[in-house]
């Protein structure tokens, strides 16, 4: 899915609600993808417990690497429905003289693919 996207707030609520049975139930994760002209940002959700209440947030910057927290459904819930949301892409800012061109990007993969990024 890119982002923005034409979805009704209804539909991307009914869609994160989809994604987290399945981040639950299967062996995948959730990736948002955002670049900017200083490089490529992600955030992966993967859970990490069977009740699927508990998921690890891994997020990588160009500039800082990775950092990975703990946190709780419901803030996997909110963050994605705020991203999927929103009306406009972070990386089509055109506040710099080098915008980049490239959509926001969401998608949910084995998780033995996000780890290779």
């Amino acid at each position: 899915m890119t982002i923005p996207n034409d979805r009704s707030q209804l539909s991307i609520v009914s869609f994160v609600e989809c994604v987290l049975v399945e981040l639950t139930h299967e062996e995948v994760g959730a990736e948002y993808v955002s670049t900017n002209v200083w490089g490529a940002k992600r955030t992966q959700f993967i859970a990490i417990d069977d009740n699927g209440e508990i998921f690890r947030k891994r997020h990588y910057d160009e500039r800082l690497g990775w950092h990975e927290s703990t946190v709780s459904r419901r803030a996997v819930r909110k963050n994605l429905i705020t991203r999927l949301t929103r009306s406009s892409s972070r990386t089509t800012d055109r506040s710099h003289d080098v915008p980049v061109d490239d959509p926001d990007t969401f998608s949910v993969k084995l998780t033995r693919k996000l780890r290779l990024h």
